[in-house]
């Protein structure tokens, strides 16, 4: 039941998944300094700190990061805010378990300054989407989405807190699924047994 976490920075998602008590067995960040880090520790769980610019190329990082992450056998790996494209084969070697969670509805908005992009686009709601992960960047099977209205007056901080109380919530739940077995991959397409629901509307505030 081994999980593996992939931090860059403050990990507010990590810490939700302790607190909705995902076995997470390591913390693994590209940075040292990542406040992830020192969150993992004060809990009693291993951590450890694969810089990725002490490394000449990417394939050297990845290959770094691949050999500290299997010491664990982690059954998951977990993408939790980590900074880093990860390339093809890496990617290749955690196939069909490894997830991301990405503070945008996919396909809307990959990569960066999702809030911002979407402000501008003037769309009327927001939100994140779990996914398992491939080479294509934030393009992997969807798994759940959390939608999140626009509001007027809106900027990108407003906006962004309001996505990631949602964040909170169904990553632990993506997870758990993939935990209890739940999860079937078809065709590029992502179903629950049991029919749980896979989009969460958040309320009004």
């Amino acid at each position: 039941m081994s999980v593996v976490v992939l931090v860059s920075g403050r990990g507010s998602n990590m810490q939700a998944l302790l607190d909705a008590g995902i076995p997470v067995s390591a913390v693994i960040s590209n940075r040292a300094g990542a406040r992830a880090l020192e969150i993992a520790a004060k809990r009693g769980i291993a951590t450890a700190v694969v810089e990725h610019r002490s490394f000449p190329t990417r394939e050297a990082f990845d290959a770094a990061l691949a050999a500290e992450v299997e010491r664990y056998q982690p059954r998951l790996v977990v993408l939790a805010g980590f900074m880093r494209i990860l390339g093809a084969a890496f990617v290749a070697r955690f196939a069909g378990r490894m997830m991301n969670i990405h503070p945008s509805l996919l396909p809307a908005f990959p990569g960066l300054d999702t809030h911002e992009r979407a402000l501008a686009a003037g769309v009327k709601v927001h939100g994140c989407t779990v996914h398992f992960v491939t080479a294509d960047l934030d393009h992997g099977p969807i798994v759940v989405q959390a939608v999140v209205p626009v509001l007027p007056g809106d900027d990108p901080d407003r906006l962004a807190a309001r996505v990631l109380a949602q964040e909170h919530i169904v990553f632990a739940r993506a997870v758990n699924w993939f935990l209890e077995d739940r999860l079937v991959i078809e065709k590029g397409r992502v179903s629950v047994k049991g029919n749980d629901a896979q989009l969460v509307i958040a309320d009004l505030p």
